[in-house]
């Protein structure tokens, strides 16, 4: 009897904390429905203020004591709305936090760039495989899961609002900016995984932002040094790059970022970036699209939107265009100034800034703001380098292996012949070296640097019998894993020996990347494992130790070789 009434107590207790999540309002929900909580803080904010709330400052925590306090100052004297953290560590920012938010009259919204986790910012942090690799995973489960845990370690450290995910088509392998940040070139496929994680995070109690709309695939020019431009069709832009924007909205995305782009069919206005432009924040986004949410420029000290709209401009171009936050301003004091003058002069109306307030007010309301709140400054390191979050980073890498080439020769590996384990990109012993090595005990490996000479080649290749396994990685040391992964010329022929003769490869680079050492497409096997960290080495180990089947799909086309979909 005693066993009954504990089940059926516990049941009730599910019941109850799964209803009591189902009652909990979206961020969509409470817009329709205002607390009185945001009524009552907008009533009592001057028009200035209400402006100032639009605002968002950046904030850093590796840098002088001169910049965090001229910070602290624009906080108390500007009253802006919000922060976004760049580089620093998670504790000294759950403490800056809590100094910031006693600065402020009206709580502080806090965002950050964090695509791949807080590791995307700061030191002593969890960084998860980028959008890339997490295109080739096929199991989406394991996307959402990382969903949850990135807003745990938000939160952790006093952040409301991820400005992710990324959910660019990236359709042109020659992307300086989005490439290995995009989930791959298949519209479907980024909508999918870009919903997972998005309801991950939005589950897990944080804002998100999708970006960068109406879509930053299909570019070459990066727009934080000039502004690309898009000269697609309407139609075009409507069933592709938009695509993923639309699915997303429907799944209930709280926040879009607006990408600085020139796109002639959207607005014919000479040298607009679309977040400057009325027509596509509210023409397009607003009113066609139907978005509800809250509209976030990308920076605005960004040359892709200053090049052409200087001297404080593109601000209040930005608030006549329809954006609710206007994020980095080059100067926010001398915005704030100017769209009053523009109220003034009748270019937009205060009506115009409330909308925007109230959203701002809203998210904070919806991120708990509403009650005052102190961030524990103890073990947040450790708190944020959870290990379950480690094991779920592993399951990631895992899941994103990508065979390209060769099941079967992989499978017929053993430990018991000589094993010839070559890594080219870095002279130093590797994680993926060292693994196989702990499986193939008859081993030995070398290490060619990227820039290798002939001689030192030479070295390698006479340390190589006929009858050897060999294994080859290839490595791209750079801190981002973008294209024009630069080898020697007597490296890339060492690799094209190999591939033709008898080795197997692992290949820790972006796949575009691939198109750049002909001859891997006649390996004997190929392994894309899409970036260098521990955690894709070991999982690449794993698969030529036979202890990991891989399933990943690649998520973009290399070349007449390599295509989407590609995997064995």
């Amino acid at each position: 009897m005693k066993k009954s009434l504990f089940f059926s107590l516990a049941l009730a207790v599910c019941f109850i904390s799964t209803n009591l999540k189902a009652q909990q309002p979206s961020y969509l929900d409470l817009l329709q429905n205002e607390p009185k909580w945001v009524d009552s803080v907008f009533n009592r904010l001057s028009k200035k203020q209400r402006i100032a709330q639009m605002f968002f400052v950046a904030a850093y925590t590796n840098k002088s004591k001169a910049f965090t306090d001229s910070i602290a100052k624009v906080i108390k004297k500007e009253k802006v709305g919000g922060l976004v953290f760049f580089q620093g560590g998670p504790g000294r920012q759950a403490i800056l936090t809590n100094q910031y938010q006693k600065l402020a009259k009206v709580p502080l919204l806090i965002a950050s760039d964090g695509e791949w986790g807080l590791g995307m910012r700061l030191d002593s942090t969890i960084s998860y495989p980028y959008q890339m690799a997490l295109g080739a995973v096929q199991n989406k489960e394991l996307i959402y899961k990382m969903g949850l845990e990135v807003a745990k370690d938000f939160k952790r450290i006093g952040m409301h609002m991820n400005l992710a995910p990324d959910v660019d088509v990236n359709n042109n392998a020659k992307n300086p900016v989005i490439n290995f940040r995009s989930f791959g070139e298949n519209k479907y496929n980024v909508a999918e995984k870009g919903a997972a994680y998005l309801k991950g995070m939005q589950d897990g109690g944080l804002l998100v932002s999708i970006k960068h709309f109406p879509g930053h695939g299909d570019t070459d020019v990066d727009s934080h040094y000039d502004l690309p431009q898009l000269k697609f069709t309407r139609e075009r832009l409507d069933t592709l790059e938009m695509y993923p924007f639309k699915e997303l909205i429907k799944s209930g995305a709280a926040g879009v970022m607006i990408a600085h782009m020139n796109i002639p069919s959207l607005d014919p206005t000479p040298n607009m970036p679309s977040t400057l432009s009325k027509p596509i924040v509210t023409g397009i986004l607003k009113q066609d699209i139907g978005f509800k949410g809250i509209i976030i420029s990308d920076a605005m000290g960004m040359k892709g939107v200053v090049k052409y709209f200087k001297d404080g401009e593109a601000d209040v171009m930005g608030v006549i265009a329809g954006n609710d936050i206007l994020e980095l301003s080059e100067n926010s004091k001398r915005a704030v100034k100017m769209v009053r003058q523009a109220i003034r002069d009748q270019r937009l109306t205060m009506e115009r800034i409330d909308e925007s307030v109230k959203k701002i007010l809203t998210a904070k309301y919806w991120a708990g703001l509403h009650q005052r709140q102190t961030i524990d400054e103890n073990n947040v390191a450790a708190e944020v380098n959870r290990t379950e979050s480690l094991a779920l980073r592993q399951q990631l890498a895992d899941a994103s292996m990508t065979l390209l080439r060769g099941r079967e020769f992989v499978q017929l590996l053993t430990p018991v012949k000589r094993t010839v384990i070559v890594n080219v990109g870095t002279s130093d012993p590797t994680t993926f070296q060292k693994e196989l090595a702990m499986q193939y005990k008859n081993s030995v490996y070398y290490n060619l640097d990227k820039n290798a000479s002939a001689n030192d080649i030479a070295k390698v290749i006479a340390e190589i019998k006929m009858d050897d396994q060999v294994i080859v990685g290839i490595v791209d040391t750079r801190t981002r894993p973008n294209n024009n992964l630069v080898f020697s010329a007597d490296v890339k022929q060492f690799i094209a020996n190999m591939a033709k003769n008898q080795a197997a490869f692992a290949f820790f680079a972006n796949p575009y990347n691939l198109a750049s050492f002909p001859g891997l497409e006649q390996a004997k096997a190929l392994l894309v494992a899409y970036q260098k960290e521990d955690f894709m080495q070991r999982a690449a180990a794993s698969v030529f130790k036979n202890q990991l089947q891989p399933t990943g799909k690649l998520p973009v086309t290399v070349n007449g070789f390599f295509k989407y979909g590609d995997g064995l």
